[in-house]
């Protein structure tokens, strides 16, 4: 949390992820006038400084608080070496499982006058008829790239009334009007089939000393750390709390919802890059 003062006006404002802040003051500051910045953070010792305004890039460096020293470890360090993190994401997969074909007549009797019939030819001089198709892929499909076009019949005088998607392209209904005598109309699709599935995948994470950083990408489920502690290959489960017996973990969250995970050894422990 950071607090700006000028004398005259105070505001708060929250750092974002990596630290950045913006605090905007009113009555502004002149250039050169100062103004007394505060800064408070969980694990670090309060800050205040007095800054003056101008163009400057501004890096704040706290002080963590400090922790009694750790009890000193027993015996020899214990070795983790040969880190795997593993996380599942959604995968969606688009088979074609097969093609739809379906012909369908619309009856009907050319050169007979409307008279007022329920019917009739776009200029309304000529009973017509209306046909209908439904097509159905089946659960769990979808129709792709549908084609509607006359096959047979005095086609000029037949023509698509409407062409609905429904229930998610699982079915189509096709609808033709015909003036004219009897006329044949073919429908051609794809059908495809898409679904979803859990894809385990498998990083390895950058050490620093004994820091161990790596990301996980938004929508990561189940991540597990996968490591030889003293020659023993052995899966740690994260959690929600981010334990392991091992190490101390912390998790930022960035715009984009991608997650960098730090753990920092215990005391008793060390981390060896490789096998």
């Amino acid at each position: 949390m950071v607090t700006a003062s000028n004398g005259t006006a105070t505001v708060q404002a929250k750092t974002g992820t990596y630290g950045f802040f913006r605090v905007t003051l009113r009555p502004g500051l002149s250039p050169g006038e100062l103004a007394t910045l505060q800064f408070r953070a969980d694990g670090y010792q309060p800050l205040q400084m007095i800054q003056q305004s101008g163009r400057q890039l501004l890096v704040v460096r706290m002080v963590p608080v400090a922790h009694p020293k750790p009890v000193a470890q027993h015996g020899p360090e214990i070795t983790v070496t040969n880190m795997r993190i593993r996380y599942t994401t959604k995968m969606i997969t688009t088979v074609n499982v097969g093609n739809d074909v379906e012909a369908f007549q619309v009856p009907n009797t050319g050169n007979v006058p409307c008279n007022h019939s329920p019917t009739c030819s776009p200029d309304g001089r000529w009973r017509a008829s209306l046909g209908s198709k439904m097509l159905d892929a089946g659960p769990g499909n979808e129709f792709k790239n549908v084609r509607v076009s006359c096959i047979a019949g005095p086609c000029p005088f037949s023509r698509i009334e409407s062409n609905v998607e429904l229930h998610e392209g699982r079915n189509r209904q096709i609808s033709v009007l015909n003036w004219s005598d009897t006329v044949t109309w073919l429908i051609e699709a794809e059908v495809d089939h898409t679904t979803e599935s859990n894809l385990v995948l498998q990083s390895w994470p950058v050490v620093f000393h004994q820091t161990m950083s790596f990301t996980l990408p938004a929508g990561s489920e189940g991540a597990s750390i996968e490591a030889d502690v003293n020659g023993t290959d052995i899966v740690f489960p994260l959690g929600p709390d981010l334990y392991l017996s091992w190490a101390l973990c912390t998790e930022k969250t960035g715009a984009d919802r991608n997650k960098l995970l730090s753990c920092e050894a215990k005391p008793g422990y060390r981390f060896v890059k490789g096998k």
